[in-house]
């Protein structure tokens, strides 16, 4: 969203408002979306190299999404799998980490990097669960968390159209129509869609309670900038509810009560 003039409508009963000129809209920069890429190019790397050394993927073994060990105890692997990739594949990182360097830069923008850190994690956590309570394969990937930018993007339009060109009407089916090409792709490529559906549930769920309200702020009439309403303590909850909505599946399965 560009800086942009803002007319109040006029009414019977008033005269032409003065022009409403937004000098300044949130600009957070990208520390956290590249601070996640590299760590898991790392990770990748670190893939690589114990494979190749040891003939063993280490990372793999120890944090990949198995639900009998899941179920045993290693509850770690609910989290670790969204900084694993297919050490046999690498067009699955470079894909996942190209749509991470285009979509996370612009939701961080507005999010925040504390709020867009939470939303990472628990978007992938959440992809995590429902691929453990639905898929009985074992998967890994950075998708679960990606799904879930994609869900917060549509929320973050639906909170904001006033404040988005066109309404945010291109905007929103743009986010709606990766998501639906998205899905439809990961069933041509039998990816882990039950991940997928998981993290974008995650996202949306985490934006609608604590993703950015945008308000206008006055500096000086008719000078005005775009703020996020939402108070830390908000996107704290939101984090909080998707980790003991989805935590709580889990814990069904793990106890045998459900799924």
């Amino acid at each position: 969203m560009d800086n942009q003039n803002i007319t109040p409508p006029a009414t019977p009963q008033q005269p032409q408002q003065p022009r409403i000129e937004v000098v300044e809209t949130p600009n957070h920069k990208p520390v956290v979306t590249y601070t996640v890429l590299g760590i898991t190019v790392f990770v990748f790397l670190l893939q690589m190299a114990t494979l190749y050394w040891l003939k063993t993927d280490i990372p793999v073994v120890l944090g990949l999404k198995v639900n009998e060990l899941i179920i045993a105890g290693q509850w770690w692997r609910l989290f670790t799998p969204m900084l694993l990739h297919d050490d046999q594949l690498p067009l699955h990182i470079l894909s996942n980490m190209y749509f991470l360097a285009i979509v996370g830069p612009r939701l961080e923008r507005f999010t925040g990097h504390r709020a867009f850190l939470l939303l990472y994690i628990v978007a992938g956590f959440a992809g995590n669960v429902f691929s453990f309570l639905f898929s009985p394969y074992a998967a890994l990937g950075a998708s679960t968390s990606l799904f879930g930018l994609m869900g917060a993007q549509v929320i973050f339009v639906l909170h904001n159209r006033p404040y988005l060109a066109d309404g945010g009407k291109a905007a929103l089916q743009n986010a709606l129509m990766l998501i639906v090409a998205n899905i439809v792709i990961g069933f041509m490529l039998q990816a882990d869609n039950w991940g997928h559906i998981g993290g974008l549930a995650g996202g949306a769920l985490f934006a609608w309670f604590g993703g950015p309200k945008l308000d206008l702020e006055e500096i000086a009439f008719p000078r005005f900038r775009l703020i996020d309403v939402r108070r830390w303590r908000e996107k704290i909850f939101a984090a909080a509810l998707v980790m003991l909505i989805f935590g709580g599946f889990a814990v069904l399965k793990i106890t045998g009560i459900a799924f």
